[in-house]
């Protein structure tokens, strides 16, 4: 399993995101009304420590650190952190234990979402999918990113580029759900699909094509309520409207999709990091289809993509559970 790589976006003349930025103003006022908590894991290194101070100061969410108080203490003062600013639960020096103790605490509905620390994204994750203890649901899990991208005029989605390797057709119409789903909290009502390959006829030699297909016919049939799905269409005419136009590809959200589900990781995981490093992009993104959304960061994120991806959780959290951790 993957993790997300670098953002560019802390380089030495800082970047604007003003639609990452509208996530976390918005992120804030719910904050303010309904209070959420979210617990880092083993938040046992200066960054994310620094992060944990980046989300407090925000008031995106309420940062709780689930690990050994030692570490933490040694983190903060490396990292220049008042550690009291912060409630601890205390766990051992195994980062395990903190994702375990971290999942617990979701399982109860203590915390509105689990954010990584210092620890790997295995060891969290293998708290995550215990079948009796973790935080399974009846779907798959999944990945994706939301990208604010310079050359886009809304936020767009990307899955999964993180999780799911090679995912099947029945892996798909759960990273698909899971995605529409996420937009549709954050108030995309109505999200326009877009399942990309490499060419937009289906080819039985393709297989993401005939995936396409599929999925195309289950979203007319009402799988997704709200969301439109089209496929299957290159990345060129689901991202431009001119490109389309000049292939003649009939596609009526072309140049305006919401999301784009990726044939396969390794497809996903270029076009991800080539929005970031080409296309000068950031992006927030969720593990999605546990019971609450989870922040995987990776050392080279942005303090910009982890504030942003914790905003994503706040808005992404299903409301019946944020209105159950508020009460």
């Amino acid at each position: 399993m993957s993790t997300p790589a670098s953002s560019v976006a802390d380089a030495a003349t800082p970047q604007v995101f003003p639609r990452l930025q509208a996530l976390i103003e918005r992120a804030r006022a719910l904050a303010s009304r309904e209070p959420a908590t979210i617990a880092l894991a083993h938040p046992c290194d200066a960054l994310a420590l620094q992060a944990a101070q980046r989300v407090q100061r925000a008031g995106v969410a309420r940062p709780l650190l689930v690990g050994d108080p030692t570490l933490i203490q040694r983190a903060a003062e490396q990292a220049e952190v008042d550690a009291r600013d912060f409630e601890i639960v205390a766990t051992a020096a195994d980062p395990s234990q903190a994702a375990t103790r971290a999942v617990e605490l979701a399982r109860g509905g203590d915390v509105r979402a689990l954010m990584k620390g210092s620890l790997h994204t295995d060891e969290l994750m293998s708290a995550v999918v215990q079948r009796e203890t973790g935080l399974r649901t009846q779907r798959r899990i999944s990945h994706a990113f939301v990208f604010d991208l310079p050359r886009y005029h809304k936020l767009l989605a990307l899955a999964d580029c993180v999780v799911n390797i090679t995912p099947d057709l029945k892996s798909k119409l759960d990273i698909l759900g899971n995605a529409v789903d996420l937009l549709q909290r954050i108030g995309i009502h109505a999200p326009k699909a877009a399942v990309v390959a490499a060419v937009e006829t289906v080819n039985p030699a393709i297989p993401a094509t005939l995936d396409a297909r599929e999925l195309v016919q289950r979203g007319r049939q009402g799988q997704w309520p709200g969301a439109a799905v089209e496929g299957p269409l290159g990345f060129d005419n689901a991202f431009s409207l001119q490109a389309a136009r000049t292939k003649h590809i009939e596609s009526p959200a072309a140049g305006d999709f919401d999301l784009m589900l990726v044939p396969d990781l390794n497809a996903g995981n270029m076009l991800y990091k080539s929005f970031v490093y080409v296309g000068g992009g950031e992006c927030a993104g969720l593990v999605l289809g546990a019971k609450v959304p989870i922040v995987l960061t990776s050392r080279a994120d942005s303090l910009t993509a982890r504030l942003a991806s914790v905003a994503l959780a706040v808005l992404g959290t299903p409301r019946d559970f944020a209105l159950g951790c508020a009460n």
